[in-house]
């Protein structure tokens, strides 16, 4: 592809149109014609070798000061170049897509996931980006982080288009905004679940939190805002998008009425205050109606059929790893959820507790190299609404994993609950299921989906916790 094509929208040049092979950012993946975008990380600026990437063959550099090279294109920044650079690289394969994007600290996987089924049977040929994993219909792809890096975002939308897919559904991160990840991309609408404490090792405020997170409100056809949330409300009077509410507390331009929860999944009468419509989904907790909301909205802002939407969220049988109920066959409950922030656990814990019978013991972690103010008021919060705790490792990575429980143990100095401290995730598992007693839910919190556990150096060694599980009740047969 020609230079001055990728650099359409991003700055005029005059340097001689080169045929450019390849385009970077890394400076490992340049090779003779590529286009190498110099860009400033935490530990590693990509300006520091722009000369050796010439030598090395890059046909051109593009950088955000005067690096006095023949070939240099100035732009003012880099990261956003790169972005719209990938997205030409790829001929702009977003604009053949309806792109719903999905922000918040909690929530984004159940919705984006629900509305792919809820599209899907709807007769759409739909793709997912998310925590979980990436989905080309009924093609599974494996993801690294919630939002992809532009290049490999855009690879993706060009596949998604040459596969026909009509809407693509995608988390959207705080860093993927902040960073300028999302490109060129207009969202056809953008969700916002809620903003609690979470990610400050990147952002370092929560006010920074909640200005990341509000720039998706710049490129957005609409705006589906949780009104029960305060940072949702601070949202909706601050932005100018079109924007609509949605709540399951009060009244909105959506909100759910009448809430019934059960151990096996959650009724409602949803109301967009014209009609109402009953819905039943097999997914229990307040958070999760309040999820099925945003999806009814944000669907019917798109033109949906309302019945028919909610006739296929009937249909849907739950989230991987959010209140995933792992079978025993015994006279104990386990559940699995991604819970890892004090505001998640606040969220499942309680709704946990309507259907336990006898003891709510939770067990969980805290990732390494993370922001370390939320260790105790995790503990805090699974305090407050369990029965047992059992501490232990999340992802401890560089950290030592004793050295995390001790943050963790700090939440919980003033207060009586009960708890018992295994560093060892699969012996404190282990330890669960050998001393549940009737009527006991276990909330195994913080890994969900993941089926991994990431150690010292990046390590990553195979942990998923239905194997640990089932290993486990082998020991009480």
């Amino acid at each position: 592809m020609k230079l001055q094509t990728l650099l359409h929208g991003i700055a005029l040049s005059n340097i001689s149109d080169v045929e450019i092979t390849s385009v970077t950012s890394d400076s490992r993946m340049v090779s003779e014609g590529s286009l190498f975008v110099c860009i400033k990380g935490k530990n590693f600026d990509g300006h520091d070798v722009a000369t050796q990437m010439l030598e090395k063959g890059a046909a051109a550099i593009v950088c955000e000061k005067d690096l006095g090279l023949k070939n240099q294109v100035i732009v003012k920044d880099t990261r956003i170049a790169y972005s719209t650079i990938c997205a030409n690289w790829f001929e702009r394969p977003d604009k053949k897509l309806k792109i719903i994007g999905v922000t918040g600290t909690n929530g984004k996987t159940t919705i984006t996931t629900v509305l792919k089924q809820v599209l899907t049977g709807m007769g759409y040929k739909v793709g997912l980006i998310g925590t979980s994993q990436n989905e080309i219909g009924d093609k599974i792809l494996h993801t690294e982080r919630t939002t992809p890096e532009p290049f490999d975002l855009f690879e993706l939308y060009s596949k998604m288009a040459d596969e026909k897919c009509e809407y693509v559904v995608m988390e959207v991160s705080s860093q993927a905004l902040e960073q300028r990840r999302i490109g060129p991309v207009h969202f056809a609408a953008a969700i916002f679940t809620n903003l609690t404490q979470d990610h400050l090792d990147v952002h370092g405020t929560m006010e920074q939190y909640y200005q990341a997170k509000k720039l998706i409100f710049d490129i957005c056809d609409f705006a589906i805002i949780n009104a029960d949330d305060e940072a949702g409300r601070r949202y909706f009077s601050e932005i100018t998008c079109p924007k609509y509410t949605y709540s399951i507390e009060n009244m909105a331009d959506y909100y759910a009425d009448c809430i019934k929860l059960s151990a096996s999944g959650s009724s409602f009468w949803f109301s967009d205050n014209t009609r109402t419509q009953h819905v039943e989904f097999s997914m229990p907790g307040y958070f999760n109606v309040s999820n099925i909301t945003a999806v009814l909205a944000c669907c019917e802002k798109l033109g949906l059929s309302s019945e028919k939407v909610i006739e296929e969220i009937s249909k849907c049988k739950g989230v991987k790893g959010r209140a995933e109920i792992i079978p025993t066959g015994r006279d104990f409950t386990i559940m699995c959820d991604y819970a890892h922030t004090p505001d998640a656990l606040e969220n499942v814990l309680p709704n946990v507790r309507e259907f336990t019978e006898g003891r709510l013991i939770c067990l969980f972690g805290c990732g390494g190299n993370r922001d370390k103010k939320k260790r105790p008021l995790m503990a805090k919060a699974a305090a407050k609404f369990s029965d047992f705790l059992i501490i232990t490792s999340d992802n401890p990575r560089n950290e030592d994993p004793d050295e995390i429980i001790k943050d963790i143990l700090a939440g919980i100095e003033e207060t009586e609950i009960p708890y018992i401290t295994i560093t060892d995730r699969r012996e404190a598992i282990y330890y669960s299921i050998k001393n549940a007693q009737k009527g006991d839910v276990i909330v195994l919190a913080g890994k969900g989906h993941e089926d991994y556990q990431v150690l010292a150096n990046d390590e990553k060694i195979h942990f998923d916790e239905r194997e640990v599980v089932a290993d486990g009740l082998k020991l009480i047969e």
